[in-house]
């Protein structure tokens, strides 16, 4: 079972995430290598907002092919360089999630494994059995 929890002797949060989540119980878990904002024909676009979306579809691409959906995702790390404009990221990651908040974290790093890679995205999900 999952339990989602934002204690009320902390923040509240500040986007659309959760502070926690406990799972109980029989789960499968779905552990992702960071999913970069490429196209399956390899090609990268340039702005960054479109990396992103690409990032995340490809994120449910791979919950797909597990049977699993994005109200399974736990946590979403972020890894983030360059400018991303604040309003436009909140609403690619708000439509994507829709009602589900999983917790997440976001980074802004230097660089990524390529100059062309401005997103970077790492993904747990677990599916109650």
């Amino acid at each position: 079972m999952k339990n989602s929890r934002n204690p009320e002797s902390i923040h509240a949060p500040v986007a659309p995430y959760v502070h926690q989540i406990e799972i109980t119980g029989p789960c499968k878990w779905l552990t992702l290598s960071g999913q970069l904002g490429m196209n399956q024909d390899g090609t990268v676009p340039e702005n960054p907002i479109e990396q992103m979306k690409i990032s995340l579809e490809n994120i449910r691409k791979n919950l797909e092919a597990a049977n699993m959906e994005i109200k399974d995702l736990t946590k979403l790390v972020f890894y983030l360089v360059g400018e991303f404009e604040a309003a436009e990221r909140r609403k690619v990651i708000s439509d994507f999630l829709g009602d589900h908040l999983p917790c997440t974290t976001m980074i802004y790093v230097v660089a990524l494994a390529a100059p062309a890679f401005k997103i970077e995205i790492d993904a747990w999900a677990c599916k109650e059995m």
